[in-house]
């Protein structure tokens, strides 16, 4: 008969490690299942009862509690070295895929599949996906950028951010945009509806186009409220007349500094003049090919997708009626967004690209 194994010692700080192990989500199941069996064996349990309620052997309980006893909660992590079914992939091989992937195209496509690699390497489909897997290697996935060519593009960025994150006494920040040609699409025939057996609704592919209008608006970065008015036209006389407005909707005793982009309506003479008569007003511009910095592109975003994309108008004027009832929404409770980028963080990526770009 076996003698009694007595009760496995473990520190307080060793018990809170192993817990958080098991609580955790992401967790190995193997780092699990070494956990609570060293746990169990902590509160004295023979190693033949934790066997029968972990659903494994006894030896294996000896096993790990010795492991325990020698390295601690680091030594449950990993298996000793030479244990488990040898690779039969070759790290000569995995180099040769890895190399392929980067460097190299398929004839007749744009990028590797994990099919068209398998075949090209002579190796399975799987393999391929484990290799890519291990080495954060996904050629179908592309971001776009475009870095900025502005020979101002420190100074309106430093400018831009500035605000951002360290807004002026006794003024307001506001994110200046337009969102022109938004077409009133209406389909050519009926969708059908959304039905609880799992049938989703439906749009025809084609569209009839009703009209355009254009989106003045203005985003209030402390509040996150938005002033928005729709006009037929993109001009500097729509911009001043969206000028006017603001004007008389927010208090005057406050400063007003709009973060715009280079359209040419913000620098025509005439709204020049204009702003050199009202000298609350002051534009910050942000630089060439960077609307990113602009978070009333943000806004016209969540608009895009919430209420103008997928959306069926049959006229001009019901796209604006949306268009209204979704500022009137927004406005009631409003989100603002928080910037947190630095202009030392912003710079530091464009250095690595143009340093990729260089090479």
């Amino acid at each position: 008969m076996w003698d009694v194994a007595d009760s496995l010692s473990i520190s307080a700080e060793q018990r809170r490690t192993l817990e958080s192990w098991i609580a955790a989500r992401n967790s190995p199941p193997r780092v699990v299942f070494r956990s609570r069996l060293v746990l169990m064996a902590s509160t004295g349990m023979a190693n033949r009862r934790i066997a029968h309620e972990l659903n494994t052997s006894r030896p294996t309980v000896i096993l790990w509690r010795q492991r325990f006893l020698q390295g601690g909660p680091i030594a449950l992590v990993d298996d000793a070295p030479g244990r488990g079914r040898r690779p039969q992939i070759t790290a000569q091989k995995i180099k040769q895929i890895v190399e392929a992937t980067l460097q190299t195209k398929p004839k007749a496509a744009r990028h590797w599949s994990v099919r068209t690699m398998a075949a090209a390497q002579g190796i399975s489909p799987a393999t391929v996906q484990r290799i890519w897997d291990a080495n954060g290697l996904e050629p179908y996935r592309t971001r776009r950028f475009k870095l900025s060519r502005d020979k101002r593009c420190v100074e309106k960025l430093t400018d831009v951010v500035g605000l951002y994150l360290n807004p002026p006494d006794k003024a307001l920040v506001l994110c200046s945009d337009e969102k022109s040609q938004m077409q009133a699409l209406d389909r050519t025939q009926p969708g059908l509806p959304m039905k609880k057996e799992g049938r989703c609704g439906t749009l025809t592919h084609d569209c009839k186009r009703r009209g355009t209008t254009t989106l003045f608006a203005v985003l209030n970065v402390l509040a996150g409220t938005v002033v928005g008015e729709c006009m037929p036209h993109h001009r500097h006389q729509e911009f001043l007349r969206f000028m006017r407005r603001l004007d008389r909707e927010f208090p005057p005793d406050l400063d007003l500094h709009l973060i715009l982009d280079n359209d040419g309506t913000h620098q025509h003479p005439k709204v020049r003049n204009w702003l050199a008569k009202h000298r609350r007003f002051q534009l910050h511009f942000t630089p060439s090919s960077s609307s990113w910095l602009n978070l009333g592109e943000r806004w016209f975003g969540k608009l895009t997708d919430k209420r103008i994309r997928h959306g069926t108008f049959f006229s001009v004027e019901e796209l604006e009626r949306a268009i209204e009832d979704y500022l009137e929404e927004n406005d009631k409770q409003p989100k603002p967004f928080i910037w947190t980028a630095t202009v030392e963080q912003i710079l530091a990526k464009v250095h690595r690209c143009k340093a990729i770009l260089e090479t």
